[in-house]
């Protein structure tokens, strides 16, 4: 096995999880700083400098030749930028954000040969950047690493984040032998990217045949936006109390609230044309199974293209929510943990990621995504743009996600080619 499966086969079983299946990976755990080991051999066995940013990213540089009167700062200025991300959700698949990372990788070792073989003349420096907490799995905070990098984020409210534990970021951070007095926006780091390209895995059903007998569609496809998109956490606040001597007409369970607004946040959503709403994580406190909640917290994602519909919906799903935790003698509150509007990539940039896409995938289409990237980030601040691979299965955020070896040989071939053409 060789190639870029072979790279993803060698970390296949890094944080894999037998409880949930698929794998998981949160960001600094030790399947991520495995991950990390990982990448930072693979990209010194390809003569790469590997150096760490102080908000937890990872920078493989392969620079230009030294140049008299030219310091490194200078060589790396308006660089040529990929790369993904190495962490994942929960009982996740083993393609998101690795596949990027390792065809990143792969796409290096083509270049290398190029030029070795006279192919290849660089005009500027490349780098493969690693985001941390791409996810927002373990501090609740999408793109972290790439917000704090681009100043997006408000640096002293991300060292404070925690995860289910009570660590919080900058304890996590120095953990992994990072100073927390870095983190936060980068002038050096957004000076090197000149363009940002990110490959990685299609998380819906653009690519993948709708039928059975369908035939599949192109093996890569050209990003052309993200949908706007955030989470909230929704606190539905009642009477803690114990279940066995609480006579039903004498409680305010909160629990019985979240209930009800999980299925109103369905029905919400579905009034929406193109919206979608998801209640993907529900946490009762203090949650003993012979105990009342005194408290239930929702993780609400919402997403539309128009801005100023996603945050309607929003109201309207906390307008909702109150109504509901009143019927019930309970309180709801609201609170905004991410919110990123609709994200278009720079059209010049996807417009040379197509032409560079015709000796590999001659019918690679333009592809508006629903799921947030650490490129959507990069995209406000610099020219971005996003390959994606096919999917077989449609499914992402799961075990089922899928890519097969040779479109994942194809999606690493097409990279390199794009890469080769912005160089």
């Amino acid at each position: 096995m060789s190639g870029v499966a072979g790279l993803l086969a060698a970390i296949a079983d890094v944080g894999r999880d037998p409880r949930r299946g698929g794998v998981t990976r949160p960001v600094f755990s030790p399947a991520e700083r495995t991950l990390r080991e990982w990448f930072t051999a693979e990209a010194a066995a390809r003569g790469l400098s590997v150096e760490p940013d102080g908000n937890g990213g990872l920078w493989a540089w392969w620079d230009l030749p030294p140049r008299a009167g030219r310091t490194t700062a200078q060589a790396r200025r308006g660089a040529l930028v990929t790369g993904s991300h190495l962490d994942s959700v929960p009982g996740g698949g083993r393609f998101d954000g690795p596949l990027g990372v390792a065809s990143a990788l792969a796409a290096v070792s083509d270049l290398q040969a190029r030029e070795a073989a006279g192919q290849l003349t660089r005009n500027r420096a490349l780098a493969i950047l690693v985001p941390a907490e791409e996810e927002g799995s373990r501090f609740g905070v999408a793109c972290l690493g790439s917000r704090l990098m681009t100043g997006d984020l408000d640096p002293a409210r991300a060292l404070a984040l925690t995860d289910a534990d009570g660590t919080t970021f900058a304890e996590a951070l120095h953990a992994a032998g990072l100073d927390p007095a870095r983190a936060g926006r980068d002038p050096a780091a957004l000076d090197s990217i000149g363009d940002f390209v990110e490959l990685h895995v299609e998380q819906g059903r653009n690519l993948a045949p709708l039928a059975e007998d369908a035939a599949p569609g192109p093996a890569v496809a050209v990003g052309s936006s993200i949908l706007g998109h955030g989470r909230w956490r929704l606190s539905l606040h009642g009477q803690g109390n114990h279940a066995g001597t609480t006579l039903m007409e004498d409680r305010a369970d909160p629990m019985v609230a979240a209930a009800q607004v999980v299925l109103a946040v369905r029905k919400a959503a579905g009034q929406v044309p193109d919206a979608r709403a998801t209640v993907g994580r529900l946490e009762p406190v203090p949650g003993g199974t012979n105990v009342i909640a005194s408290r239930v917290d929702l993780w609400l994602d919402v997403r539309h293209p128009e801005d100023h519909v996603t945050a309607e919906l929003v109201q309207r799903i906390h307008g909702q929510a109150q109504k509901t935790a009143a019927f019930e003698g309970c309180t709801a509150s609201l609170t905004e943990e991410s919110s990123t509007g609709t994200v278009q990539f720079d059209p010049v940039l996807a417009g040379m990621l197509t032409e560079s896409l015709r000796r590999t995938v001659p019918d690679a289409p333009l592809l508006a995504t629903g799921a947030g990237h650490d490129a959507g980030v990069l995209a406000r601040h610099k020219p971005a743009g996003m390959l994606f691979v096919r999917n077989p299965t449609g499914i992402s955020h799961a075990p089922e996600e899928h890519v097969e070896d040779d479109d994942a040989d194809t999606g690493a071939a097409a990279l390199a080619d794009a890469l080769a053409d912005l160089l």
